[in-house]
């Protein structure tokens, strides 16, 4: 009888395994298995991207024969429908597994009910085995399921006293080399980097990953407009090939000289259509990176869930200098946004600040 140490151990390792598709596997979440007979693993695998072979087939195949009366080991409970691949309870049933450990449910009410199908079908099925790490595997994933919304991380260098930038616009650079290497990591590991048209005009970025390896898909800029910006072909954004996409309440003279340059323009109205479309896409995890305006609306509306602050050791000042959160403000300190979980680590002469963000209506 294998003791509960030994079971969350073997699951550990499917947690670990299920890593290994951190970037590729969007819109997919992220899934690892391990394939257990006499107390040792025959096969284990990961899902690595979408239309190739789930983390359970690919255990499966790595056991071949020796998967029959053995366990599998799974963060995510297997599908039961038919998607870009075979249901993964087809191949469990066929491979003669007796034993299916899982650890988060499946969300997804087109692919969920895996456990009961398996059980149905005499497999003895525990689930919920090291749940809170699975889960939070598949953040992204998970909060597109329950919203219909990316999970959206606020990233920002700011003063001690809470400035982007100077009343002049000037912001670079606040943050030190530290802190933008790290930037570069959070870029690296999201699938969309969004600013708004005040950023594309004051900064002129490339918003490209440079100081970070990309495993999956080179994530796609976005830039949020009230209306199609005016043309300039010194733009950053067209001097690579990493994909582009205006989103613009309005179309302008301009918008089809940006489609002829590779630019996507999609002419969408509200910030939760644009969230939404970009999930829908399978951009499940995007980088805000702002300007000001753009964090409040993001703020003010609810919709940024978690923030990364790269504060340095200066005052900016200035009523006119560009804040992180603007807006009316809270009346009272009971009725703030707070940040909980928080990590805080020191980057050269700055300090990161990274959070989960709560709302008032939340605490």
């Amino acid at each position: 009888m294998k003791t509960d140490n030994h079971v969350e151990a073997l699951m550990q390792h499917a947690i670990e395994l299920a890593k290994k598709g951190m970037g590729s596997t969007h819109p997919n979440p992220r899934v690892g298995a391990v394939v257990i007979n006499h107390g040792e693993v025959v096969g284990e695998g990961w899902h690595v991207r979408p239309g190739e072979a789930h983390a359970e087939v690919m255990a499966l195949q790595a056991a071949g024969a020796k998967a029959g009366g053995g366990a599998l080991y799974v963060t995510l409970e297997p599908c039961a429908a038919h998607g870009r691949t075979p249901a993964c309870t087809d191949a469990i049933r066929r491979a003669g597994i007796k034993h299916l450990i899982y650890a988060s449910s499946d969300p997804n009410p087109a692919m969920a009910g895996g456990a009961k199908v398996l059980s149905a079908a005499g497999v003895d099925v525990t689930g919920g085995v090291l749940a809170e790490q699975a889960d939070a595997l598949n953040t992204p994933f998970f909060h597109y399921m329950h919203t219909g919304r990316p999970w959206v991380i606020a990233k920002a260098a700011i003063s001690l006293d809470g400035k982007l930038a100077t009343r002049t616009h000037h912001s670079q650079w606040i943050s030190g080399p530290e802190c933008r290497r790290h930037a570069h990591g959070l870029r690296a590991a999201c699938d969309a980097i969004v600013v708004g048209a005040g950023t594309l005009k004051h900064d002129n970025p490339s918003l490209t990953v440079r100081d970070a390896p990309v495993v999956g898909d080179i994530p796609l800029r976005v830039v949020f407009c009230f209306e199609t910006p005016r043309f300039f072909p010194s733009c950053k954004l067209l001097s690579d090939d990493a994909p582009t996409r205006f989103y613009v309440r309005s179309l302008s003279d301009d918008s089809e000289r940006w489609r002829e340059a590779g630019v996507q323009v999609e002419q969408i109205m509200s910030l939760p259509a644009r969230l939404q479309h970009l999930a829908d896409d399978g951009y499940l995890q995007i980088l805000l990176e702002g300007g000001g305006a753009l964090h409040t609306s993001f703020l003010e509306a609810g919709f940024s869930n978690e923030m990364v602050l790269y504060q340095a050791p200066i005052l900016i000042g200035g009523r006119d200098a560009v804040s992180l959160l603007g807006g009316g403000g809270s009346d009272t300190v009971d009725r703030v946004i707070r940040l909980e979980h928080v990590e805080r680590r020191n980057m050269g002469s700055d300090q990161m600040i990274r959070g989960r963000v709560v709302y008032p209506d939340q605490s």
